[in-house]
Order: C-alpha cells, then structure tokens, then sequence
C-alpha cells in the first residue's frame, strides 16, 4: 500500500475549506494548522493573476524528520505514511528543522488562538488530550478517520475536488488513474525527499 495526496492546482480556488474541516476533525492545538493554502501571484501587473497552494506533510518515503529523530518517535509506516509516537518524542524539535515544508509543529499549551487570546478554546479544551504538551505533532493522513473507512477530511470536505486521495499501488484506484493521465509532480523536487503529495499545475 502507498497512501498519495494529489493537489490538483488548477481547481482551488483558495476557500480555506479543508484548513477548518482539519481543525475540527484534529482538533489541533491553538496556532495549528495541518493544512494551509497560501496565496500566489503570477506574472507582472496588469498580466498577473491569482493562484493558490495548498500544502500538507508529504508524508515523504525519504524522510529527513524520521531520520534526525533521537528516539524513533517518528516512523515511516508501512501504508506509506510518517507518524509521530508522543510517548517516545522528547519534544527536541530536530524533525522540525529538517522538515523541509515546514508541515511539523511544536504543541505549546501558551500558544496563540484564533483570536490572539492566549490558551485553548472550548472544543481545543474538549480534546487538548489528543495533543501532548511538549511533543511536535504533524498531519497523519487523518489517520482515525481512515480506521473507519473515511478519507481525510480535508479531502472529503474540498468543494472543487482538488485533493485526491487514495493508494497508488491500486492500480484501479481514482488517484492511480489520476497519477497516470496527469503525471502530477513533488513539491521541491530538489529535496529529494521522494514525497507522497503531488501537483498538478
């Protein structure tokens, strides 16, 4: 099994839909963000235009964050994806400076809300169990929703239908088909990370 993301590019239209179902479905600590999509500008004015990228953990088969680890709290599974054990990390925060997406984040119980008010809100208190202060903690595929046959949530909660999902050794699988007729290319190729998220432009 190798569990990919495809992004597809050309349907976002930057909604930031799949940044608040991650939110609830995650219910990640204050400042948290598993997913984000930023804001590009291409071209010069008056011939520029708009675009967006959403990014996410690559999930990425050479992992540099699995690698520096001290204490293998970050494991590269065998579905393909890179998850973080909080009772063997030690919070060092050595796979967030070798993350080279910048898609890792350190639980901090004083960390900023929505609002600029320091703390938790009702539902981030509601589950602050999930997330253990002083351990980094990162997207994992949704995990707990696919043990119930669900996709990630940002995946099922996208309205354009820019985030495709599923295992690409399936060869009958959507994001198999999908792989093949639009060969979707790695975020920063150049890291060599050999990702499991793609683009297509």
């Amino acid at each position: 099994m190798k569990l990919v993301m495809i992004m597809d590019k050309r349907r976002c239209y930057g909604c930031n839909g799949c940044t608040v179902a991650c939110k609830q479905a995650n219910a990640t600590p204050p400042g948290t963000f598993y997913t984000k999509t930023l804001t590009e500008e291409h071209g010069k004015f008056p011939n520029s235009k708009i675009g967006y990228m959403p990014l996410i953990c690559n999930h990425c088969d050479d992992a540099p964050c699995v690698e520096v680890c001290p204490t293998k709290a970050s494991k590269k599974l065998a579905d393909g994806t890179v998850q973080v054990t909080a009772s063997e990390c030690i919070g060092c925060k050595q796979c967030m400076e070798a993350c080279p997406y910048d898609a890792r984040f350190f639980n901090s119980e004083d960390a900023p809300t929505y609002w600029g008010m320091k703390g938790q809100d009702a539902y981030e208190k509601l589950r602050s169990g999930e997330h253990v202060s002083g351990t980094v903690d990162k997207c994992t595929f949704c995990a707990p929703r696919r043990e119930k046959g669900l996709p990630p949530a940002c995946v099922e909660t996208c309205p354009a239908i820019a985030r495709i999902f599923g295992d690409l050794d399936d060869p009958k699988s959507e994001v198999s088909k999908i792989f093949r007729q639009y060969k979707p290319k790695p975020y920063r190729p150049e890291e060599g990370t050999k990702p499991s998220v793609f683009y297509i432009e």
